[in-house]
């Protein structure tokens, strides 16, 4: 019986046609469940919380030559819908575009991994596994999401060789760039308290204001480093600053501000916690005021050294594209974070310069080229291995 391709264009549709925000699965983890089992993939539903999560796995468990598959379902919120010129879960096509939240972030990535992935197993199939993990948790909190599947596997027994993230990767053009690595994530949230007086007598009150400048401008006059080999140098922003008084004549009681760190491997979350703590606490010291910290490290920094898994991907990239990528560890987080505990990861995708905007869009010849690059990714590991 002669195979017909499965079209990651048409599939990135009909994901885009459910409304999986965050939380919500909104039907496309059915729709991928109900694709992958018809193609012979053994689908397990690994929901946790109000998460929902998928595995998918062709070939037998724990094979020693395994590609994974990472990506997510879940979608930013669509904003203001009036602001939209098409649906924003239509998948409407236009003028070589198909429009969708989701269609760059990163339903197409998905669909196009999910379709490499069945042409593959049912055309030539593999010396080996393969194994798709798909999350509906990406774009919230990450507890529920990928940690929940990789939990999953370390009970059952489940085990990536390497694995590839299909996160949109390019800033302008397919294939010139992929991830080896990221920067850690840290945000930070502190809380100034002192004593509320009238302005005119500032000698009766404690400002909390006094302190809270003083500690930003520390902070983001701070040199964090200069970069390391693999990585540009570590940032600091402060991100808000709110006391809420709309009075001119009250000194307020409490101020609170909000910093976020994107660190190289030059750090740990752990260290700048410390740095952060000390610093806050110095201020305190210094205007006689009380500082609460609250920090959460969403990411350490993670970096998979250029080498065999990099090198198949670029080479793929290039076959494909006809450029040779760019090994960056630019950008956010993503749940490459999380695999990098399990197995060697690599994140390579189409181009996100729509994600997560009104009108997100992503170019249909992308989405055919993407799974070509899966598709050859897949061939050349199973053929080297």
């Amino acid at each position: 019986m002669t195979h017909s391709p499965l079209d990651p264009q048409q599939l990135t549709a009909d994901l885009i046609r459910c409304a999986s925000v965050t939380p919500e699965e909104g039907g496309a983890l059915v729709l991928l469940d109900k694709v992958l089992s018809a193609a012979g993939f053994t689908c397990t539903r690994v929901d946790r919380g109000e998460v929902s999560n998928l595995i998918a796995r062709w070939g037998d468990k724990g094979h020693p030559r395994t590609m994974g598959f990472n990506g997510h379902t879940d979608v930013v919120p669509v904003g203001d819908t009036g602001a939209w010129t098409v649906d924003p879960f239509g998948a409407e096509e236009k003028d070589g575009f198909l429009y969708g939240r989701g269609a760059t972030d990163m339903k197409s990535g998905v669909a196009a991994f999910v379709a490499a992935a069945i042409d593959l197993v049912q055309t030539t199939p593999p010396d080996g596994a393969i194994l798709l993990t798909i999350t509906g948790d990406e774009e919230g909190d990450a507890i529920d999401g990928t940690t929940a599947l990789l939990d999953h596997m370390d009970r059952e027994g489940e085990q990536m060789a390497v694995c590839l993230v299909g996160e949109p990767t390019c800033p302008d053009e397919m294939g010139e760039m992929i991830k080896i690595g990221r920067r850690g994530s840290l945000s930070v949230w502190f809380t100034v308290t002192g004593v509320q007086g009238h302005s005119a007598y500032p000698h009766r009150a404690k400002n909390p204001l006094n302190a809270m400048v003083r500690l930003m401008d520390r902070l983001a006059s701070h040199e964090l480093d200069q970069g390391t080999e693999h990585f540009d140098a570590s940032t600091l922003a402060v991100v808000t600053l709110d006391t809420g008084n709309p009075a001119t004549n009250v000194i307020p009681a409490q101020t609170r501000s909000t910093v976020n760190i994107r660190f190289n491997d030059a750090h740990t979350g752990a260290e700048l916690s410390d740095w952060l703590r000390a610093e806050a606490a110095r201020a305190a010291k210094d205007f006689d005021v009380d500082i609460a910290v609250e920090i959460k490290v969403s990411g350490e920094s993670f970096i998979t050294p250029p080498g065999p898994l990099s090198d198949l991907v670029s080479a793929a990239v290039e076959a494909e594209t006809g450029r040779k990528p760019e090994l960056s560890t630019t950008g956010g987080t993503s749940d490459a974070r999380f695999v990098k505990n399990h197995c060697p990861v690599v994140e390579v995708g189409l181009v996100g310069k729509t994600m997560h905007q009104v009108d997100e869009r992503v170019e249909i010849a992308q989405i055919h080229q993407l799974k070509s690059i899966y598709g050859r990714i897949l061939r050349d590991y199973f053929d080297q291995n």
